[in-house]
């Protein structure tokens, strides 16, 4: 019997930077690149690993034609490759975990197809910041780990004691991330840690004992950011969430927590989410308590970032601000629960101070439940279904702003596969996209370029975010 051969995979490529060392060897969209400098390659990380030469052999295949593009590369001068996926094979790790706290395993029904897919991979940790477990790691993961230096990484502890930790993943098989956290220490890596904080779980002495044995690992372990667990209405493990007298309780242990590092470290170490100050009205720290970390997509100083940005544009832009300038004067800024009175404080001083009228409208998460409350997780379903009301009573305004985090994905559109000009046709309105104050600034006087006409034809759709989150692996 012939033993079947198996393919090996191929970047394929989309584009190629101009000036570029690839584009200066030939590369040309639609190759397939097959060998690096003799190695062959299995993702993007490998890709960069063995070109970081002066000298570069790419063997790619075109056209069914297999060639090989020789020459010199410049020192610093990019390689310019951009692939049609990071990982060439079109897949992702899968978790081996099953925590109760699993978003994957408490999603609704028919939503956007890869929200279901459990994704545990140690490479999109290290080329996008994805927390990963570090569980499901064979050997050769574990080798290819330390010989290229995958640093930084993002790890979900959750727990450092090796059995709470395994009750929290339901994995009885789960290695010792304190032995595994060790072992990078001794090769100088950089890691980012979480713990995902559950009333009952691994709160309290639990939670003090994972912070405590992460800081005996600074400066390999950097920070611990502190995140309140989230259940949709889906949920069927029993678990609760943080109240308000248990995210005061969290709050209390990491301020006293970041006076000791900042004397001991000098950075603050441990860094509880923009959520636990919502939930309990504390005021949020200014921006240089996050020690110049980049972790705003796991909820570190996203809010502090949008009132510091609107201080800025009411200084600055709204003075300067007349009634002629502006293509739409009723305005209706959409938003979830748990934000809402942040973003309506701005909406009120920006009406007051301008010629605009501002409307803040909160969403109801009915499609995953009311205990879910931040934007990023709204439908558009949702949002369509209670602004309709709105526009019976004329009360919507000539244009609606959608949080632009609603549609972080690479085909712009949100978790129930709706996009942002679905929701303008729906209400028949334009919409129009916004992170911050200056984009809702745009958007009024028609220079926000991610703004939505009901009557736009698909081929205008603009681009919404170039990337996306690199789960979405077009399964």
């Amino acid at each position: 019997m012939t033993q079947e051969r198996i393919a090996q995979p191929v970047g394929i490529v989309k584009a190629v930077l101009p000036h570029s060392a690839a584009a200066e060897l030939g590369v040309q969209p639609n190759d397939e690149l097959l060998a690096v400098n003799g190695h062959l390659c299995e993702d993007v990380i490998d890709v960069q690993y063995y070109a970081a030469e002066e000298w570069l052999e790419l063997r790619i295949r075109r056209q069914g034609r297999e060639l090989t593009l020789s020459g010199e590369r410049r020192y610093d001068q990019p390689l310019g490759i951009e692939f049609m996926h990071p990982t060439f094979d079109i897949d992702i790790r899968r978790c081996n975990n099953l925590c109760e706290f699993c978003f994957v395993l408490q999603m609704a029904p028919r939503m956007r197809r890869t929200l279901y897919i459990k994704d545990d991979d140690y490479r999109y940790s290290f080329l996008f910041g994805h927390f990963v477990t570090l569980t499901n790691l064979r050997e050769r993961d574990w080798q290819r780990i330390i010989e290229q230096h995958l640093s930084p990484l993002y790890v979900s502890v959750h727990a450092t004691d090796l059995e709470l930790r395994r009750r929290c993943l339901r994995n009885p098989q789960a290695p010792d991330i304190m032995a595994q956290l060790r072992e990078l220490a001794e090769h100088n890596f950089e890691v980012h840690t979480q713990l995902v904080i559950t009333p009952n779980l691994n709160d309290g002495e639990h939670m003090a004992r994972s912070v405590r044995d992460l800081a005996s690992l600074y400066p390999t372990v950097r920070s611990v950011s502190v995140v309140p667990v989230g259940l949709t209405k889906y949920h069927r493990y029993g678990l609760i969430t943080n109240s308000l007298d248990h995210a005061n309780a969290v709050l209390d242990a990491c301020e006293a927590w970041q006076r000791e590092f900042r004397a001991r470290f000098g950075v603050g170490f441990v860094y509880p989410t923009d959520e636990w100050y919502l939930i309990t009205g504390r005021p949020l720290p200014p921006l240089a308590e996050y020690d110049g970390l980049a972790l705003h997509e796991n909820g570190l100083g996203m809010v502090r970032s949008f009132l510091d940005e609107w201080a800025q544009v009411r200084r600055r832009e709204v003075p300067q601000l007349r009634a002629e300038q502006l293509r739409a004067k009723q305005l209706t800024l959409v938003t979830a629960t748990l934000f809402a009175p942040i973003l309506q404080a701005a909406a009120a001083e920006l009406a007051a101070e301008s010629a605009l009228e501002v409307r803040v409208q909160p969403i109801v998460n009915t499609r995953l439940g009311e205990t879910i409350t931040v934007a990023g997780l709204l439908t558009a379903e949702d949002v369509i279904a209670q602004l309709l009301p709105l526009k019976a009573a004329g009360a919507l305004g000539d244009l609606v702003i959608l949080p632009r985090i609603m549609f972080d994905h690479p085909e712009g559109i949100a978790l129930d596969d709706r996009s942002p000009l679905d929701v303008a046709r729906a209400l028949e309105v334009p919409v129009a996209l916004a992170d911050c104050m200056g984009d809702v600034l745009d958007a009024a006087q028609g220079a926000n370029k991610l703004t939505f006409s009901p009557h736009l034809a698909p081929a205008e759709i603009p681009i919404v975010r170039q990337g996306g989150w690199a789960v979405e692996k077009y399964l």
